[in-house]
């Protein structure tokens, strides 16, 4: 991209950014080493947020060295108003644990005594140090002219097409530090931060994509897209009905063409299919009642009335005696 042209985009950038954003209030005095603190708690968040974490640290305890010995849980617990909470523990605990390694103690002061590009060089090998962070320190603890990028405001440049998708993986954003006077590198390099912050915390929001239409009409097909994460379901077509593999003899052996079906002949009578043969089931023999062969032999026993125990016996009647006795 040609110098000139990214110097007008760059312009153009910093003129809407001035329309949606305020300049962030000037930094209260603090030694390298608290600039360090305060660039690794800032990266992704509002200075606002960032004061007030580097504020509870500073209280909740005793010196950086119980800061650097805690947990990372008790850490992010504490970091919480952050948008990135759980990153800047791990940056802040890794960054104070090699500063202390290196130096045997926490003062950073004697980085002002020495040359820019040799402190710049000695901070990169602090491990949990990012080009942010570098760029912050230098910027309001070491006077230099840097601006500090995060990755969001390094996507809306992207974006916009301040810089390619090359020199966006490198992390820079060339001719930045020319484009802005160094006068007024801390209030641009604090709009500019707003707008980093915006596309990190809601990249599909209805705000950052105004702005970003706004700077370049042109990029909607660059915005930032919505990804799908790992934990929710793909939901997969259902593959289209593939048609029957046909026969071999079905082709014909020349041209390879389709043989279509054979139609019935009307003139020529159908052969008759077999009847299928019936099958006669027998039916099933009477169910006979059993008769108990005792009970038909049993007659019916007519019962004697028993004569009455003071009953007198029946007297014979006289004309049964007057036929037995013979004539004279």
């Amino acid at each position: 991209m040609a110098s000139n042209n990214r110097a007008a985009l760059i312009n153009k950038v910093i003129k809407v950014v001035k329309k949606h954003y305020k300049p962030v209030e000037a930094p209260r005095e603090r030694n390298v080493l608290e600039h360090l603190v305060f660039a690794s708690c800032v990266e992704n968040s509002l200075h606002e947020d960032a004061d007030k974490v580097v504020a509870a640290l500073t209280t909740d305890y005793f010196d950086w060295n119980e800061v650097r010995v805690s947990s990372l849980r008790e850490l992010a617990e504490v970091m919480k108003s952050l948008n990135d909470a759980e990153e800047a523990a791990m940056r802040l605990k890794r960054v104070l644990q090699s500063v202390f390694e290196t130096q045997y103690s926490f003062d950073l002061e004697l980085f002002k005594k020495q040359n820019l590009g040799a402190t710049i060089k000695q901070m990169e090998k602090f491990h949990g140090t990012t080009p942010f962070t570098i760029a912050y320190v230098t910027q309001h603890g070491l006077g230099g002219h840097s601006i500090p990028i995060n990755q969001g405001l390094l996507e809306a440049m992207r974006v916009v097409g301040v810089v390619s998708d090359a020199e966006a993986a490198k992390g820079s954003v060339p001719g930045l530090e020319r484009a802005v006077p160094k006068t007024k590198g801390a209030e641009i390099g604090g709009l500019l931060h707003q707008l980093g912050v915006e596309l990190h915390r809601s990249p599909q929001g209805p705000t950052i994509r105004k702005i970003l239409l706004e700077i370049d009409p042109s990029c909607k097909d660059r915005l930032p897209k919505r990804q799908v994460k790992k934990d929710e379901p793909v939901v997969k077509k259902a593959p289209a009905p593939q048609p029957t593999a046909t026969k071999k003899g079905d082709e014909k052996k020349g041209d390879g063409k389709k043989t279509e079906a054979k139609k019935p002949d009307p003139k020529k009578p159908e052969a008759k299919k077999p009847e299928p043969k019936k099958v006669v089931t027998p039916p099933a023999p009477p169910v006979k009642k059993k008769t108990d062969a005792k009970a038909a032999q049993v007659k019916k026993v007519v019962k004697k009335p028993t004569p009455a125990k003071n009953s007198q016996p029946a007297k014979k009647s006289p004309t049964k005696k007057l036929a037995k006795k013979k004539p004279k």
